[in-house]
């Protein structure tokens, strides 16, 4: 076995976590983790619990989360560093320059019901000027505090466009990009290495799904001729989502699995696309 293969495969050595990072991503319809050895930059484990019913909200999610920790070893350590993604609808995007940290409930109102004990915070897209204003899931941070100590969080979004907005940020042409999750879509669209367009929709049918697509290029005076869309999360080319907007885009594809980790050879490519923003998240 060469020395490339050998990395692939190197087992995690529960007695030495130090050099060895855990990134979780959480949301009210599943739950996934995935274990880096920092030495090697290698993805070790990717972990997803998908639940079949979604969950009723903050306590049910937290419960669940309980649950899988009593189950899952690799969650019962202790590890150099971690960090966490929350993903929902309850996050705005904010110009910098129109930031002001004693409005963020104002921000949250316009696309969310908020509560007046709600716990509102922020994370900065750097370089790009813009402000994401979010409400995280405070109980299981709670909950995460007290199993691991510090650990870092941002919203699910903040990475996603983070990540897109670097990869292609020497692209000449522009691009909406769709990552799938379940029946929700989120879209983000790039031109000019600026965002344009970051929204979410819920989806029943793949018309319904074409229909959010095409809006947005609508919304965007973008022509299916000449935009690119690229996909990711649960889409593959077998996909009726695929097919369908196959039919409408001239300039289709599957994002490129562009990370800079190697990957335990349990991980298949399709894996990859389908939890790159928590592989994204270190």
């Amino acid at each position: 076995m060469d020395l490339k293969n050998k990395v692939k495969n190197r087992s995690i050595d529960l007695n030495n976590l130090y050099e060895t990072h855990l990134s979780i991503q959480l949301s009210l319809n599943g739950f996934s983790f995935c274990v880096i050895d920092k030495t090697y930059d290698l993805v070790q484990k990717l972990v997803h619990h998908a639940f079949e019913d979604i969950a009723a909200g903050p306590e049910d999610l937290l419960a669940r989360i309980q649950s899988i920790f009593e189950k899952e070893t690799l969650l019962q350590q202790k590890y150099g560093s971690v960090n966490v993604s929350h993903v929902n609808e309850l996050s705005s995007l904010v110009p910098k320059p129109f930031f002001d940290e004693s409005k963020l409930k104002d921000y949250i109102r316009y696309s969310s019901k908020t509560f007046d004990n709600d716990y509102i915070v922020w994370d900065e897209i750097e370089n790009h000027d813009l402000i994401n204003v979010y409400i995280p899931f405070v109980n299981v941070n709670n909950f995460l505090l007290e199993r691991f100590g510090s650990f870092e969080y941002k919203h699910f979004s903040t990475v996603l466009i983070t990540n897109l907005l670097s990869t292609y940020r020497y692209s000449e042409h522009p691009h909406i990009f769709i990552h799938v999750d379940r029946n929700r879509m989120y879209v983000v669209a790039i031109s000019n290495n600026k965002l344009q367009l970051y929204n979410s929709f819920s989806f029943k049918t793949r018309e319904d799904f074409l229909y959010y697509l095409l809006f947005a290029a609508e919304q965007l005076d973008m022509d299916p001729e000449n935009f690119e869309l690229v996909l990711s999360g649960d889409i593959d080319k077998n996909s009726e989502l695929y097919d369908i907007a196959y039919t409408y885009v001239r300039k289709i594809g599957l994002i490129e699995n562009r990370f800079k980790y190697e990957f335990d050879t349990s991980v298949s490519e399709s894996l990859k696309r389908k939890h790159m923003t928590l592989i994204h998240q270190y």
